[in-house]
């Protein structure tokens, strides 16, 4: 084999482990460590969403189950027909997770409703038939298991999104995130709310206030004075 054969022979050779050892000098630079995180932070942004659909779903049976034994706390069952109606008239798409004033539309219309639904469901203490109702007793359980499990969607979210995030901020990943990606944006976190760190204060007192000074209880009321002669 002449010198100019062997020459060409290796040349191919080099050309053809560059080509096998590619992937593998770009995987370890990470240049797919964004797009995997990023796809693994939606994902968890796409079960946020499942479980709040999910407790929108239960709220109109939970309303008419509470109606037929306290029709008259109307206005607390507006509040949360209304709560639910604005929570899902927020509009949610794939931009909303990089956008923070969307993001926080969307998280303050979930929180105000979480808080009213509080309220209805503690009206149960009130109503004795109502909390031994199998209906109610079924959808009582399915919504606090909702509420937990979007308690667990929401922290698994914050978790994906910080680390990506923090991967668009470090070495050597900066470096794709200036080039490669550079459409690919910080995402927003789910922050907790002041409403959302204390419970709600709901008070089923019916004691009624007492009598004026002077005044003994179930004695007459004091007679009104005369008016004056003229």
């Amino acid at each position: 084999m002449t010198r100019i054969q062997t020459r060409s022979l290796s040349t191919r050779l080099a050309r053809i482990a560059l080509i096998l050892l590619a992937p593998l000098i770009i995987a370890g630079c990470g240049v797919n460590t964004i797009p995997t995180k990023e796809e693994a932070a939606k994902a968890k942004w796409a079960e946020v969403q499942n479980q709040y659909q999910r407790r929108s779903d239960l709220i109109p049976n939970l309303v008419n189950t509470v109606k037929g034994y306290a029709a008259q706390e109307k206005s607390t069952l507006v509040e949360v027909t209304e709560a639910r109606a604005s929570a899902t008239q927020v509009k949610v798409d794939a931009s909303t997770i990089t956008n923070p004033a969307q993001f926080q539309q969307f998280q303050q219309a979930q929180d105000k409703l979480s808080g009213v639904l509080g309220r209805l469901m503690m009206i149960q203490e009130k109503y004795p038939d109502l909390k031994s109702n199998e209906n109610f007793l079924a959808l009582q359980s399915q919504l606090e298991g909702t509420e937990n499990r979007i308690a667990i969607s929401r922290r698994d979210y914050n978790d994906s999104v910080q680390d990506f995030n923090t991967t668009l901020r470090t070495f050597p990943q900066v470096l794709w995130a200036k080039s490669v990606y550079s459409s690919s944006k910080p995402m927003v976190l789910f922050s907790a709310t002041q409403s959302a760190q204390t419970a709600p204060t709901v008070s089923f007192d019916t004691t009624p206030p007492p009598p004026p000074a002077g005044v003994t209880p179930g004695s007459p009321p004091p007679a009104a004075p005369a008016p004056a002669s003229k």
